[in-house]
């Protein structure tokens, strides 16, 4: 699919319009001086979290916590 390319001043006028294809999956970009400066794309949630996916896959192994004898003089 082929992104819709729009200058400032059209993407000001037709801000939302440009939003609702982004929706619908284009990819817009907007230049200024004819350079592109920005782009708009369509909003994608972040995947759900599953509290506890990775219980027992993970181990911290002794010492983890220690500090090393030259990083004493830090605390």
């Amino acid at each position: 699919m082929k992104p819709i390319v729009v200058g400032m001043h059209e993407a000001k006028t037709n801000f939302s319009k440009l939003v609702k294809e982004a929706a619908a999956g284009h990819e817009v970009i907007v230049k200024n001086a004819g350079q592109p400066v920005a782009k708009i794309v369509g909003y994608e949630a972040p995947p759900k979290r599953k509290p506890g996916l990775l219980k027992g896959k993970i181990v911290i192994k002794p010492g983890f916590d220690d500090i090393p004898e030259e990083f004493e003089e830090y605390l």
